[in-house]
């Protein structure tokens, strides 16, 4: 049996709400409609309940918010400029990126490892190789400290 986790947080539906927020940021990018009428398409189309509705929220609205320094950020990792990546991996990307700048209350090998299995259920075959990558340095340049820091057993 699982015992819930002390700070309240569902892993399932922080998965959930980060495989939703990816649909919404991709739709966002390849229609560029505006990001309060995304959302409101998800919260009343997509099965949100099973999701955490504040995260996926926070991710969506945190992306649209930071998103000029978020590809500036992301520019230094990036063999190419942040719109040749393919949207599904740039989307993955952008919202691993505002997780590790801006979410520091979650672990930098929860978001890539998310990053990673999202990209291998909604990307291109190799794709989680480049986000992979792309991520592993952003994180090591992003949370030194964090990521220097011997792992617990």
């Amino acid at each position: 049996m699982k015992h819930p986790r002390l700070d309240g947080v569902d892993p399932q539906a922080r998965s959930r709400a980060r495989r939703r927020a990816l649909q919404a940021v991709y739709a966002w990018q390849m229609s560029d409609t505006a990001i309060t009428k995304v959302l409101e398409q998800f919260r009343n189309e997509q099965d949100m309940e099973i999701a955490d509705v504040e995260y996926f929220e926070d991710l969506v609205r945190g992306v649209h918010a930071n998103l000029a320094s978020l590809d500036d950020a992301l520019s230094v990792f990036l063999d190419r400029e942040i719109d040749q990546v393919d949207p599904i991996e740039r989307a993955v990307l952008r919202i691993a990126a505002y997780e590790l700048r801006h979410r520091i209350d979650v672990p930098y090998r929860v978001i890539i490892n998310e990053a990673i299995e999202t990209t291998k259920r909604f990307g291109s075959e190799h794709g989680h190789t480049f986000v992979n990558g792309v991520l592993d340095h952003a994180a090591a340049d992003w949370r030194t400290a964090e990521a220097q820091a011997p792992r617990r057993s």
